[in-house]
């Protein structure tokens, strides 16, 4: 660590301190060279990981906007908070598994698809109207009849 006051790079650590919140440790320095000290603050670079959305753009992956998906999909329907709350742990853990950093939108959402399926049907029926854009009645009613001849 360079010194604020002469440039010295040598220093020794007198005191070392986590903030409440244990994401910053505050570092009381001392310089080797003038004997001045100085404070040094330390907290983790997080990597952001990204969506690729349909146009090609990037934005950060927002938790919250999976689980607003989620709750849409899920209203009225008998499915915990805590359970949603588990499929968005498990999309994210997907992602940060992954050696790159990104992820497209398509799949994320067929992520969250596989687990509605397990989840709720209706619910997975209701997201997948939306995110797969059916054209026609008649791609809706082939999804639907996968759907119930796989339940068999």
């Amino acid at each position: 660590m360079k010194c604020p006051f002469c440039a010295h790079l040598g220093d020794k650590v007198v005191d070392s301190r986590e903030s409440k919140e244990g994401e910053v440790i505050r570092r009381r320095r001392e310089c080797l060279g003038c004997g001045k000290r100085f404070t040094s603050y330390e907290r983790i670079d997080e990597i952001p990981y990204m969506v690729i959305k349909k146009d090609g753009t990037r934005e950060r992956f927002e938790r919250q906007k999976l689980i607003a998906g989620l709750l849409k999909a899920c209203e009225k329907r008998p499915v915990s908070v805590a359970a949603l709350e588990g499929v968005a742990d498990a999309i994210e853990a997907t992602l940060q598994e992954r050696p790159e950093k990104e992820m497209s939108t398509e799949q994320v959402g067929a992520l969250v698809m596989d687990h509605l399926k397990q989840l709720d049907k209706v619910a997975y029926v209701r997201f997948a109207s939306v995110y797969r854009h059916f054209r026609d009645i008649g791609e809706f009613m082939s999804e639907l009849k996968d759907l119930l001849n796989a339940k068999e």
